[in-house]
């Protein structure tokens, strides 16, 4: 059955787009907040999901907790589909999961910047290549102290990198989220330009 075997391949990384995708749209951020008496998220500060803004409450363990479950469910999704179908289905799984955090149906389609869900997911993609993109994020922010700043440098030199370290068939989707996460971050840019992005653990 020539047609059902070819058609497999399409319905397995259509499977692990939606699965990549809710599983990304697990807003962690929320969760935590509520788990610690923190209030609803999308009140306090930049009203962002992600641990930047939990960590605006004061509560460094809420904050770091998010950012592992944040970061986790890119990795997660990556590795799963790695496992299951593939390497082209783990970039699927991937890049779904980055649009399930921005854009999650739980939350109205309104969600986070999507920074530790990329972080996560290059470390699943490429070891070394996402060792890269945290090292770039963590010198960046050391020096600048701005969060969104230090997003913004790691995920421009991401496709670079990736070049660098003769990962070709990851550029094409570094590019992308890189994309992606200019786009959700054009507030920021805009505060940025005038000098008025918060810093790192500011409270607003």
């Amino acid at each position: 059955m020539p047609e059902l075997t070819s058609a497999l391949p399409v319905l397995a990384l259509a499977l692990v787009a939606v699965l990549g995708y809710l599983l990304g749209s697990i807003p962690f951020g929320i969760v935590m907040a509520r788990l610690f008496g923190l209030g609803d998220l999308r009140q306090i500060g930049s009203g962002n999901i992600g641990a930047t803004n939990v960590l605006r409450t004061g509560n460094k363990l809420a904050a770091f907790l998010t950012l592992i479950g944040d970061a986790g469910k890119g990795g997660a999704a990556v590795l799963a589909a790695r496992a299951l179908v593939g390497e082209d289905a783990a970039q699927v799984a991937g890049f779904f999961a980055f649009l399930g955090h921005c854009f999650p149906v739980f939350l109205g389609f309104r969600g986070g910047k999507g920074v530790a869900t990329w972080l996560g997911t290059m470390l699943a993609l490429s070891f070394p290549l996402g060792l890269a993109a945290c090292a770039s994020w963590l010198v960046t922010a050391v020096v600048f102290r701005i969060s969104s700043l230090s997003a913004l440098v790691a995920a421009a030199l991401s496709p670079v990198v990736a070049l660098l370290l003769g990962q070709d068939s990851l550029v094409g989707l570094a590019v992308a989220l890189a994309a992606l996460i200019f786009y959700r971050h054009s507030a920021n840019i805009s505060r940025i330009l005038k000098g008025e992005e918060p810093k790192i653990g500011k409270k607003e």
